[in-house]
């Protein structure tokens, strides 16, 4: 039986790109692609993959926002980080959020396809790209210590907010995506700053493209 892979990636030529890649072989079935976090959510009750490949970067919700809400509503769904994002931040939040694996978009196409079958038969995989230290500090190993990333610091809804800011959105577009009252935004905005220690629209923006929250 083919094992069943969605596709989350807002970039059109690098989905279907992985769909020609992934569809040649004869154990995999790609079942959907998705352009960004939602979509990756109702295509999965749709379609039920067993397996997500899923971009950080993408517009309104990104990849650890939708890999935490995917792995809540299917706690057996496996997923793979597909990004060009090596930092320590990056790969401790998406392995925190419950991804299964995390590959590099440098890595080869054996690497991918190793990734892949290592991840549905139930093991966890990191691109041997990924400097050691980075997988020690996750595991906890480095003097015992396991120190919160920043941008685990951050409540959903201010995660939500510092996307739409470095998205462009200002206050008013803001409060009216999220629902919110725009005194309620500025709060969120407030905190967050605050957290994070940014001063200005600009860092905030700076701090979103570093992290992988949006694409440059």
């Amino acid at each position: 039986m083919k094992q069943r892979i969605l596709l989350v990636e807002d970039h059109t030529i690098l989905r279907q790109g992985l769909r020609a890649l992934l569809s040649t072989e004869p154990d995999l079935e790609i079942v959907g692609e998705a352009e960004n976090g939602r979509e990756a959510l109702l295509l999965t009750q749709q379609r039920q993959p067993q397996l997500v490949l899923m971009d950080l970067s993408m517009p309104r919700k990104n990849g650890t926002e939708a890999i935490a809400d995917l792995k809540r509503r299917w706690p057996e769904l496996r997923i793979i980080v597909l990004t060009v994002h090596n930092g320590e931040e990056q790969i401790r939040a998406a392995l925190r959020a419950g991804a299964d694996g995390y590959v590099l978009k440098d890595d080869t196409q054996v690497e991918l396809l190793v990734a892949i079958r290592s991840v549905l038969r139930g093991k966890t995989y990191l691109s041997p790209a990924i400097c050691n230290n980075v997988i020690t500090d996750y595991l906890g190993q480095r003097n015992g210590i396991n120190a919160p990333a920043s941008w685990e610091l951050l409540t959903q809804r201010e995660r939500e907010v510092i996307k739409l800011i470095a998205e462009g959105s200002r206050n008013k577009e803001i409060a009216r995506f999220l629902s919110l009252s725009e005194k309620t935004v500025e709060k969120h905005r407030a905190n967050l700053m605050r957290k994070l220690d940014l001063h200005s629209a600009s860092q905030l923006t700076a701090y979103a493209i570093r992290n992988g929250l949006i694409s440059c």
